[in-house]
């Protein structure tokens, strides 16, 4: 019979345990040392650094966001006032432009018309 290989081997001895009793998790009474370093401690507080400065850059891109909606808000209300003080505009030009009001704004004045009589009409002193 030819030698069976390694995987095999390991599959066999897996399926044959599965059908007796489950097996139990072997408990590691003693960790091997890696290294005298605490690399674990030190990834954590690397990696706390690196969340407090993402943290630290998205509140600040947060709230220069914030600020350019508002500063976007704030000239949309200019941009829509001067664009009603420009029709105002408009339609003053247009009226000026008219001779009734012509006509109008210069009685208003003191003005007449070439040919016209004046009267001056003065209240009695009581």
């Amino acid at each position: 019979m030819p030698p069976r290989s390694h995987t095999a081997a390991a599959r066999n001895a897996r399926t044959s345990r599965s059908h007796s009793t489950p097996a139990r998790p072997r408990q590691v009474a003693q960790r091997l040392p890696i290294s005298k370093v605490g690399w674990d401690r030190k990834f954590r507080i690397v990696m706390l650094v690196v969340v407090a400065m993402v943290g630290w850059i998205g509140l600040k891109a947060g709230l220069a966001l914030m600020a350019a909606r508002a500063q976007a808000a704030q000239e949309t209300s200019l941009i829509s006032s001067l664009e009603h003080q420009h029709r105002q505009l408009l339609a003053r030009e247009r009226a000026l432009h008219q001779k009734t009001t012509i006509m109008r704004d210069a009685r208003q004045l003191g003005m007449i018309q070439a040919g016209e009589r004046t009267y001056v009409y003065v209240q009695p002193h009581h």
